[in-house]
């Protein structure tokens, strides 16, 4: 048993040593700021978009960080997840690209604002946040073995940008529209094409939006998804 003055020497030995430690790990974790806040990386169009951000309280449905409400998807990492065509489409017209579905409002950014607001996504996607937000622990499903090498390398960047959000090939992509390895059996030629141009007119009511392609693009995509043999 430790005497009156053991006992208040004790305890003023372990206050100094966790004291200093405390100071330490305060020290070591400003020290990391800078880097780990992607500080320098932070132009005035990332400032300008989290003004947007606040000033629409997208926080009130919205998630950055872990900070905000739960009712719609967490963004920290949108920008990696997304890519910036298919944010811009998004925010262009929310409606559009979920017909029925989406409830998130039209907030009519104007282009210069859509593009402060994916500035700002970039920069806080690239905040190290020590792994946050963490992928789901599940098994991804197997991918489809591709025949004949891979069409995906060869794919218009319209299809890795936007339409590989819903759909797949060979196994890789988005699982919410159906897979387009099979597309030649479908359609023809003309037929996709108008399928590209204005969906809702092809088929009232189908969850596909329409992306205001270009007919270039609207070109490229279908002499990419219906190779000649």
């Amino acid at each position: 048993m430790l005497s009156k003055s053991q006992a208040k020497l004790f305890f003023l030995a372990g206050t100094a040593v966790f004291s200093m430690a405390f100071l330490a790990l305060t020290v070591d974790s400003l020290a990391q700021v800078p880097g780990r806040s992607n500080e320098a990386a932070m132009t005035p169009a990332v400032v300008r978009g989290k003004m947007i951000w606040d000033r629409n309280n997208c926080m009130g449905c919205h998630t950055l960080l872990g900070e905000g409400a739960y009712y719609a998807p967490e963004l920290t990492r949108v920008y990696t997840r997304r890519g910036p065509e298919w944010m811009r489409a998004f925010l262009k017209d929310p409606n559009g690209m979920f017909p029925g579905e989406r409830r998130m409002v039209a907030y009519k950014f104007s282009d210069q604002e859509i593009a402060d607001l994916i500035e700002f996504f970039q920069w806080i996607g690239n905040v190290d946040t020590n792994g946050f937000p963490f992928k789901p622990d599940l098994a991804p499903p197997a991918p489809a073995a591709p025949v004949g090498g891979s069409r995906l390398a060869s794919a218009p960047s319209t299809y890795k940008t936007l339409c590989n959000a819903c759909h797949s090939i060979e196994g890789q992509g988005g699982k919410v529209g159906p897979a387009l390895d099979d597309l030649r059996g479908r359609y023809d030629a003309v037929t996709l094409d108008k399928w590209l141009s204005d969906p809702q007119a092809v088929k009232p009511g189908t969850a596909m939006p329409n992306l205001k392609l270009s007919p270039e693009v609207r070109k490229e995509l279908v002499g990419w998804l219906l190779p000649t043999k």
